[in-house]
């Protein structure tokens, strides 16, 4: 009979004692790791040279924006201007951010591993969708508070820089949403499919491929269908919007694009409510049927 060959070694391992953390704890960390993950932070640095060139470009624009105004003592571009001039990077930058997001999760399976914890199905788009709205709403809200720095430090006295801020201020709503919307649509798409040259390519498509049909309808020979035009983009919805609710802060020429709303500027914004609605009902629905796999 031979004598038994195996041994046991005590390497250590010992249980896990300290405070285990709930479901706010997991929320957050899942938002925080998704805004790094958005601008590349804490991976390869291939991965940030996008993010970064974004921000770069738009930080060179607001910077140059505001040196021309301290020239000329003029301002080009309002505050609220500035994001809807920004508003292509945006598409672009939303194209690589939210695959980032959601597709590589879809794709490596690593899912059953998050919702095995104290993690309702819920809670794992809605952390991804909000780290998306804030990493956007920093790329066209911060170089807005460099514009107003650089406005405050010229103006002539408390009461103008008093009149910036009342005009900075709508702007930051209005680039949040901005930020709300091209993120509850990009996420959404890129939710369908763990490819992410597919998911981005898909991005790009509905935000662009539905700007021809805007200017499709608004040369048709009817006022009404010239004036509701812009629902038919997620990008001219917005500018609706902000037509509607920021007018002196945003048309400077009464003819151009879709100032002419006509009265339907309250339109505009339930479309806009109603699509943000839309897109996230259909992405918790998305997340309920893959956790149900």
């Amino acid at each position: 009979m031979s004598e038994p060959t195996g041994v046991i070694h005590d390497i250590g391992y010992q249980r896990y004692t300290g405070p285990r953390l709930g479901r706010r704890q997991v929320f957050g960390a899942l938002y925080l790791h998704g805004v790094r993950t958005t601008f590349g932070l804490g991976r390869s640095a291939k991965a940030k040279i996008f993010p970064w060139l974004v921000v770069g470009i738009v930080f060179t624009f607001a910077a140059t924006l505001t040196a021309i105004r301290a020239q000329i003592g003029e301002m080009i571009l309002t505050y609220a201007q500035f994001a809807d001039n920004m508003s292509w990077l945006v598409i672009f930058f939303v194209a690589v951010a939210a695959p980032e997001l959601v597709s590589r999760d879809l794709r490596s399976g690593v899912l059953p591993l998050y919702f095995s914890r104290p993690l309702p199905r819920a809670d794992y788009p809605l952390a991804k969708l909000l780290a998306l709205v804030t990493a956007l709403w920093m790329l066209l809200g911060a170089p807005q508070l460099v514009m107003f720095l650089g406005g405050a430090f010229t103006a002539d006295g408390m009461r103008e820089v008093w009149d910036e801020l009342l005009d900075l201020l709508p702007a930051l709503l209005y680039a949040g949403l901005w930020a709300v919307v091209f993120a509850s649509v990009g996420l959404l798409v890129a939710s369908l499919t763990g490819k992410r040259a597919f998911a981005a390519g898909g991005i790009v498509a509905v935000f662009l491929m539905t700007t021809p049909i805007v200017g499709t309808l608004s040369i048709l020979p009817s006022t009404a269908v010239n004036q509701l035009a812009g629902l038919a983009s997620p990008s001219t919805l917005v500018q609706g919007v902000g037509i509607w609710a920021l007018r002196d802060l945003l048309v400077t020429d009464p003819d151009a694009g879709l100032s002419g709303l006509g009265p339907f500027g309250p339109v505009y914004a339930l479309a806009a409510v109603a699509l943000v609605a839309g897109c996230v009902t259909l992405l918790l629905a998305r997340y309920r049927k893959v956790a149900a796999r």
